[in-house]
Parts: structure tokens; sequence; C-alpha cells
């Protein structure tokens, strides 16, 4: 049975709507879908995280140098940016509560269009991990207020369709991203890199002006102050089923981080390829994972249960960090074993992470922002401490990277498992 809801102030109402209510078809009526323009527009919001931190990947081994750096302190502006998104997260999901959604959104992007400025023409390693914690906290807004705008407006099997929908836009990001920064590199430095970062937080401000519209009515805004947001957030993390929902979530985005944080140096330093040659392995693993996506929300949900669909998606994912370990260790297959596995992992990832954020969504419809801000927080605090495993000790190891996946993938079996059955 699902479990409650909780309403702003904390306390737990009547249970959440299932994905796929008992009796019910799949194709039940749903409030009035979104603008094509505004279906852009969001997916674009939720792209502009991935971008922001796939954009740069490439030339990492050059940004490394030309600041006079190492790797593990290099992998700390990924952390850096990651970290911003975990507390920009909870000041921006709990204010687009308060204060509606376009304002926390339009201010997010502006000051993340500066903060890439600030980036591009950072001087030193320091002050580019801290333009990457400003930058990563202001783009939050975008993700977090995204989700929320969809949760003001559908439920249900709706909004995992929906949720793919819009993943088919921001699942470009991960293909699109590498490639473009690897291409970047034959006409600029990373600092340009950073410049398009700039103009693309630029062009979503102009978009959101224009094309996205309040969500939040004011009769259904949080009239409390910091106190209400604190019950709210309290309430949710009380329900044992939403807890279970966000810990699964949190410990597979971890295991997708570990990959995302790890594979340029792992696969550019370990087995030396060329950062054109890394944007194409990176590009197909992130067509596995956009696929995926795809195939979740317009057939699986439709026919199988969630705990099938988590299970499956949680195994294959930690038969993929297994199956690294072992091909650097028991087996030297180098990247013809180990690149197999990574594709694996990323389409394990279109099965796990809509579904357990889709089903914590659920039990929020009035603190989406808040709900929305602890699932961002979750991932984006584990990624940022995942991040730099695969360098730990100063020397990049594909052996470490799929330890951590492993790792990653028992602990969300491991939350799953006991928090999120059937009362």
């Amino acid at each position: 049975m699902p479990g409650p809801t909780v309403d702003p102030d904390g306390d737990q109402t009547a249970p959440a709507v299932p994905l796929r209510p008992e009796g019910a078809s799949a194709e039940a009526p749903q409030r009035a879908p979104f603008p094509t323009a505004t279906v852009i527009t969001l997916g674009s919001l939720v792209a502009l995280g991935p971008f922001t931190t796939d954009l740069y990947l490439p030339a990492l081994p050059d940004l490394t140098a030309d600041l006079h750096s190492t790797a593990p302190a290099a992998q700390l502006t990924l952390t850096g940016s990651l970290l911003g998104m975990v507390f920009g997260q909870l000041l921006f999901g709990p204010l687009s509560d308060r204060l509606g959604r376009r304002r926390p959104m339009l201010a997010g992007l502006a000051v993340y269009t500066a903060a890439s400025l600030l980036c591009a023409f950072a001087a030193s390693m320091p002050v580019l991990v801290a333009g990457r914690v400003v930058q990563g906290a202001a783009g939050s807004a975008a993700l977090v207020i995204a989700r929320a705008v969809v949760r003001d407006r559908l439920e249900g099997v709706a909004m995992i369709r929906f949720l793919a929908t819009m993943g088919l836009i921001s699942g470009l990001a991960p293909i699109v991203a590498p490639v473009a920064g690897a291409q970047l590199l034959h006409v600029t430095d990373w600092r340009g890199t950073f410049v398009v970062l700039a103009l693309l937080g630029a062009a979503l401000t102009a978009a959101c002006a224009v094309g996205v519209h309040e969500t939040l009515p004011p009769e259904r805004r949080h009239s409390g102050g910091p106190g209400s947001t604190v019950r709210a957030i309290g309430g949710l993390l009380r329900d044992r089923l939403f807890l279970g929902y966000l810990l699964t979530g949190t410990f597979a985005f971890g295991a997708l981080f570990a990959y995302v944080g790890g594979s340029s140096v792992v696969l550019q330093e370990v087995y030396r390829i060329t950062p054109q040659t890394y944007s194409l392995v990176f590009a197909v693993n992130s067509i596995a994972l956009l696929a995926v996506t795809q195939l979740n929300g317009r057939f699986l949900v439709q026919r199988h249960s969630e705990r099938t669909l988590l299970l499956a998606g949680l195994g294959t994912a930690a038969v993929a960090g297994a199956a690294v370990v072992l091909c650097t260790t028991v087996w030297d297959t180098g990247l013809a074993g180990v690149w197999p596995a990574l594709t694996l992992l990323m389409g394990s990832m279109g099965v796990i992470l809509p579904n357990a954020n889709g089903r914590a969504l659920t039990m929020a419809p009035h603190a989406a922002g808040s709900a929305s801000a602890l699932l961002g927080t979750g991932t984006y605090l584990c990624g940022a401490v995942v991040a730099p495993l695969s360098s730990l000790g100063g020397h990049p190891s594909a052996t470490a990277l799929g330890a951590v996946v492993l790792g990653c993938a028992l602990l969300a079996l491991a939350a799953y498992l006991p928090l999120c059955r059937s009362k």
C-alpha cells in the first residue's frame, strides 16, 4: 500500500496516489499538460545540471596542467559543484514553496550565469572550486524547481511519463556535453567551456522569463517561515517509505556519479584514450541511459510493478560494478571489458532513478519543493562524496571506480529492501 503524504507542516495526511492505482486505467485523466515550448524549457532546465558537470570533463587533464594542480584537486571542481547543488536545493526548494516557482528560478539562473563567468576567468584552483560551488548552488534552482513545477500539475503514472518526456530532452545533455566539450578544445581552452555555460545560463533565464508561468497559486503557498520548512522536511524524513525511496535514489545516484566523476581521468589516463574518444564512450553510455529511461516511462511502468523494476535495476547496477572490478583484477580485459560494464550501469539508472524519485514525489503533493530539494540534496551529496574516490591516493584506478559503483548499488539495495516493503 502507498504511504501517507506529508502536508506543509510536516503532518501525515491521506495515502499518496500510487503510480498505478488498483483498478484504474493507466490512462486515467490528469490535469492539462504543459505547452510544447514549456516542456522543452523544463527539460532544458533539468539538463542544466548534467551539462554543468559534463561539458568540461574532457578538459580536466588540461585544466589540471594549466593551473599547476593535481588530478584529485581538479576533481574537487566537480565535488564543489555537487556540494553547491546540495545546499542550493535546500534553499531554492522550500523557497519556491513559499514564494512560488518563477522568482526563485529566475534569480538562481541569473546568479548561475555570473558564476560561470567567474569560473572562466579563475586564476587558481581554489578560485575555480569556489566558483563551481556558487555555480552549482545557483544552477540547482533550475533542477529542483523544474521537478516541483511538474509535481504541481501531474501525479502518478502521468507524472512518470511526463518526466520521461522531459528526460528525452535533458538526457541529451550527457550525450552532447562531453562531445561538445571535446570539440570546443579544438577552438578554445577549458575556460571557453565556462563561457559557453554562461551563455547557456543567460539563454535559459530569458526562456523562463518568457515561457514558464507560475504553477503554484498564492493560496497553495506556505505562509510560515523557516520553522514551517523544518517541520515539512522532518515530516518527510519520518515517513518510512519516503525515506526508503530517498535513500535508494541517493545511493544509486552515487554509483552514477562515481562513473561521471571518475571516468574522464580513469579512461584517459589508465587506458590512454584521447578526449575525443572519451567523448564517444561517454555519449554511447549516455544513449543507453536515455533509451532505458524512455523505455521505462513509455512501456515498463505500464506492465511491471515498481518493486520488480527497482530490484531489476539495482541488481543490474551491482552486476555492472562487480564486472568492472573483475575485468581489472581477475581478467585483464582492458577497455573492451570495462566499457560494456559501464554501459550496463548507465542503462540501469534509466530504471532506478525515475521510479525511485517519482514514487517519492507522489508522497508530498503539498510540499513538492521541499520533497524535490531532499531528493536532490541526497543524490548530489552522495555524488560529491564518491566523485573523487576513483583517484584516491593521487592515482586513478578503474578497480576503485568499479568498487565504488558496486558499493553504492549494494547500499541502495540495503535501503530499498527493508524500507520500501508494503506495510
